[in-house]
């Protein structure tokens, strides 16, 4: 045999093993962890919330033993500093340099959009519990951005504008922080509560991380209303609340909260000044639910405080990945098949008590429940609810290709019906 015909036969021979062996190789390589890029707000105005979050996935993994499918799990946090930047930044560096199979979190609508638009040309799945954004399950669906146990910021107001109606209030003022989340809870609220035949006398909007209120709520208590519908987060939910009773309104004008608002990442620092806020949400960490009991009280025990919503949302879509991730065996790697497979699975562990499946642009659908701010026995406050609509959609009772023709809510647009 001459030399080429020895190379030749030679590497046959080596492609022949190759390809016999290439099943075992795919296998050895799946048994590697699964790597999650979780981005959360670790600094900044929503910093409280962010560190919530990343205890919600953490909390978790640590009840299946950081083990999904027969495989480790390996997270790997960022801190995306509540910046759409700094968000990218990392999204990229847990994407290309940490080859994470799939990113999980940001709180803040604009973080969200930032990462939203980054994996559009990557492909990389995005879950979103939290990142509330409505045209990310509407008019801008991109397919690999799941809302995973999360909501669109409307989806909660739309009712919560009907519920208002219900009590008589005729009249509404709103304050809110002023980007794409607040714009779009407050078009959620007031489009329904016009449409009733309520009026929005004013509006008014703030910067992120407002240190007094004063002026604004001077201009609020001269206003004849019959309540006022606030949409903030973080420390400026606590401290607008603190300075509404200071003020001397508390007591006197009824007020509203967007869930955020009276989220226990906020009330857990209040006083009484807290306590008879009402809010919407789709989880109430006080209702009588046994399987909401048993999450609430084992959280409690591990963390030594009541479970947020922030906690709460990351907590269940962590979940909600795992549940697909065991139907199709942990093959993580075929992005293709864990979209589809997380796009059809139905939570149906989640701390809510209740199964929970994503409509058809990729956004779940809930009980809503309308929550008051009550003291417990222990002196902790936390929501309980008052009524509940059952199966709400985002797109509350209107035709959803009827709906997404009108604008998305922003300062300009707030679905206010003129009379």
């Amino acid at each position: 045999m001459d030399r080429r015909q020895f190379l030749k036969t030679s590497t046959a021979a080596f492609s022949a093993a190759g390809a016999a062996s290439a099943p075992w190789r795919r296998a050895f390589a799946q048994a590697g962890p699964i790597k999650i890029g979780l981005l959360a707000p670790l600094t900044g105005v929503v910093a409280s919330g962010g560190k919530e979050m990343v205890e919600g996935v953490q909390f978790y993994l640590d009840s299946v033993k950081n083990e999904i499918a027969g495989r480790k799990v390996e997270l790997v946090i960022e801190d995306d500093a509540s910046n759409p930047d700094t968000a990218l930044q990392k999204a990229r560096r847990l994407v290309e340099q940490g080859n994470c199979h799939m990113l999980i979190g940001d709180l803040l609508a604009n973080t969200g959009l930032a990462v939203a638009n980054y994996v559009k040309g990557t492909g990389t799945p995005y879950f979103i519990p939290i990142i509330a954004a409505d045209d990310l399950t509407q008019r801008q669906r991109i397919r690999n951005v799941i809302r995973v146990a999360g909501y669109s910021a409307s989806a909660f107001t739309h009712p919560f504008g009907d519920w208002a109606l219900k009590q008589g209030y005729r009249k509404i003022a709103t304050i809110s922080q002023d980007y794409t989340f607040g714009h779009e809870q407050c078009g959620g609220l007031a489009q329904v509560f016009t449409e009733g035949g309520g009026q929005i006398v004013q509006q008014f909007w703030h910067p992120l991380n407002t240190a007094d209120f004063s002026p604004y709520l001077g201009q609020l208590a001269d206003l004849k209303v019959d309540a006022i519908f606030a949409m903030e987060t973080g420390a400026d939910a606590t401290r607008l609340i603190q300075q509404y009773a200071s003020f001397g309104l508390k007591g006197k004008i009824p007020l509203l909260a967007a869930m955020n608002g009276t989220d226990q990442s906020v009330i857990r620092t209040l006083g009484e000044e807290c306590d008879g806020i009402i809010a919407a949400a789709h989880f109430a960490e006080g209702s009588d639910n046994p399987v909401t009991q048993k999450f609430t009280r084992e959280y409690e025990a591990k963390y030594g405080k009541i479970p947020s919503l922030y906690g709460f949302s990351m907590y269940s879509g962590i979940m909600w990945v795992a549940e697909a991730l065991e139907k199709m065996g942990g093959k993580v790697e075929d992005r293709e098949l864990l979209i589809d497979t997380v796009l059809k699975t139905e939570l149906t562990g989640s701390p809510l008590g209740k199964t929970v499946r994503l409509d058809g642009y990729g956004n779940p659908i809930y009980d809503v429940q309308i929550r008051k701010v009550v003291k417990r026995a222990d002196g902790k406050y936390w929501n309980v609810p008052v009524t509940s609509y059952p199966n709400v959609s985002q797109f509350w009772t209107y035709d959803p290709e009827t709906y997404m023709k009108q604008p998305p809510y922003s300062r300009a647009f707030q679905g206010i019906k003129k009379t």
